[in-house]
């Protein structure tokens, strides 16, 4: 039988909202955005993966925008950010450390709610990694970057990794909270060794020409 407690779900939702909400506020902070601009851009990071998501798999309204409890989530990241930046700012790694845990989060809370509402495997995998995926690309593309899953360390491969896992628990009725976590922690190592170790998905070769 196919795990899915709300709580556990809510859990997920918020640590994911929350700690892409911090790298939404950062980046805004980076670009020259006022405050209201940096409390936007925190919402799309915080909360872009999860409306994909429920939009992707027909939960209407979206979470993200019906649940006051993620949406003060990203207010709360925000300000913060916007308070602390220079602090923050100096801190990267804690800040990727933060950006591994939210993508962890978001790739098997996808997964999870995807598998509840009855979509297939492949439906699950793909929902899961877009939902880690999802608010960083809008996030970036507000402020006219490259995506980073486009150009990062080993970043949509690890949310695919624990989608899939979670997506095999249920196959062999294995999915518990125990399990759920685990493949969480899958994902955060998976994601931190890319970081430490600067392991990147294979770019094209360019010639002279090219450039």
């Amino acid at each position: 039988m196919l795990l899915q407690t709300e709580s556990l779900q809510l859990a997920l939702d918020l640590v994911g909202v929350f700690v892409f909400a911090l790298s939404g506020g950062l980046v805004a902070v980076l670009s020259g955005l006022d405050l209201f601009g940096v409390l936007v851009l925190a919402a799309v990071a915080g909360l872009g993966g999860g409306v994909i998501r429920d939009l992707l798999i027909g939960a209407v309204p979206p979470v993200g925008v019906s649940d006051w409890r993620l949406l003060l989530a990203c207010v709360v990241a925000g300000l913060l950010t916007f308070r602390f930046h220079p602090q923050i700012s100096r801190i990267s790694r804690p800040v990727r450390v933060l950006d591994a845990a939210g993508l962890a989060a978001f790739s098997i809370s996808g997964a999870l709610k995807a598998l509840g509402v009855g979509t297939g495997p492949t439906t699950a995998i793909l929902v899961g990694g877009i939902t880690a995926v999802g608010g960083g690309v809008l996030r970036d593309l507000l402020v006219g970057r490259v995506p980073e899953v486009l150009r990062r360390e080993l970043y949509a491969v690890p949310a695919l990794l624990g989608a899939g896992l979670i997506v095999l628990a249920a196959h062999l009725h294995a999915l518990n909270v125990f399990v759920v976590w685990c493949c969480v922690g899958v994902v955060f190592t998976t994601r931190m060794v890319a970081v430490v170790l600067d392991l990147n998905v294979p770019v094209a070769l360019r010639s002279r020409e090219d450039t």
